[in-house]
């Protein structure tokens, strides 16, 4: 006398569980993860500034950036100021920056000012290479972002460059090309004003996250 289940029992069972197994709904796939930063090439007259963009601590503000080079609006554009030791008498915080903006005319499209992005709540401050977006008062940036030359703290929030204290919104830095960045610092000015302003050629988006 044998024991355990008979083969004819076993069988069905196993059919069963094949069945069941095969009839199961496959796991869903999770979506690949979006990536926290984009590369973005300047080609400027004087050479290529490569910077990576934030995206993860500074959404609203790289997304707003990322749009506008899609969009082709800084082919074209301009490095139109300068800021540096000699050519801001009448502040006592001096910063060193460079500003640049969207092609000529193109300041129209712009979409409505984005809320600001605090370097309080981001944790990206203004260190050398720094890319930060220009503005007036808080929330009013649009398309006009600037570059750091060397470390600027009184750009972060809290910082006594702008009188609201609320800095400025940095979203990422330069990772290639500071040697340009210095350059178009240097370049020939009428206080402020970069003469001739330094073209933007081209404006892209580096396809491969990092």
């Amino acid at each position: 006398m044998t024991s355990g289940a008979s083969p004819r029992r076993v069988r069905p069972l196993l059919i069963a569980l094949i069945f069941l197994f095969a009839s199961a709904p496959a796991a869903a796939v999770p979506p690949a993860p979006k990536p926290a930063t984009v590369r973005v090439l300047l080609e400027t007259a004087l050479g290529e500034i490569e910077l990576i963009v934030d995206v993860a601590h500074a959404p609203v503000t790289a997304r707003n950036f990322l749009r506008t080079v899609e969009a082709g609006r800084y082919d074209g554009g301009r490095f139109h100021r300068t800021v540096t030791p000699e050519n801001q008498p009448d502040k006592k915080e001096k910063i060193d920056v460079i500003q640049a903006g969207v092609a000529p005319g193109q300041e129209k499209l712009d979409g409505p000012p984005i809320p600001l992005e605090r370097t309080r709540d981001t944790g990206l401050t203004h260190v050398d290479g720094a890319v930060s977006m220009a503005r007036d008062t808080p929330d009013s940036a649009t398309s006009d972002f600037f570059l750091c030359v060397g470390d600027q703290p009184s750009l972060d929030f809290g910082g006594a460059r702008n009188p609201d204290g609320q800095g400025f919104a940095a979203f990422g830095r330069v990772v290639r090309g500071m040697d340009v960045v210095r350059r178009i610092w240097r370049s020939p000015a009428k206080a402020q004003a970069l003469e001739p302003p330094v073209v933007i050629v081209r404006a892209r988006v580096l396809r491969g996250p990092e």
